[in-house]
């Protein structure tokens, strides 16, 4: 459970950096509270499409990732933010990626960041 809450809060701070650096990400609240809510909300529904639907589309795109050599795995990664950001879109959460570019980028900083965080946290053995 620990270890749930901090990767929630790591994939909301990736997601906090990466709105702040791309032009084309937007994230909207009223409030820095109204904001905090919207990024925990939004990184548990990244969390969730990354946990069910980056599997299928991997394992789907497989010869295709083997043929690049892995950068396909970029593509799918701002595939992921877009279809968080369309999930956002119908629950009528205030976040937005504009387009694919946005996406792509967005994605690359979330990615750095998540490593960075990855890194500096302790492994899930230690956290039980």
């Amino acid at each position: 459970m620990k270890n749930m809450i901090i990767r929630l809060l790591a994939n909301a701070v990736a997601l906090a950096i990466a709105a702040w650096l791309v032009s084309g990400i937007t994230l909207e609240g009223a409030t820095r509270g109204k904001q905090i809510l919207t990024l925990l909300i939004v990184a548990a529904i990244f969390g969730i499409v990354n946990a069910i639907v980056k599997p299928v589309v991997k394992l789907v795109s497989l010869p295709l990732l083997i043929l690049t050599l892995g950068l396909l795995t970029f593509v799918i990664n701002a595939a992921m933010l877009l279809l968080t950001s369309w999930i956002t879109g119908k629950l009528d959460v205030q976040f937005h990626v504009d387009g694919f570019w946005s996406a792509l980028f967005g994605a690359l900083i979330i990615s750095v960041v998540g490593m960075i965080i990855n890194a500096v946290l302790p492994d899930k053995a230690e956290l039980r």
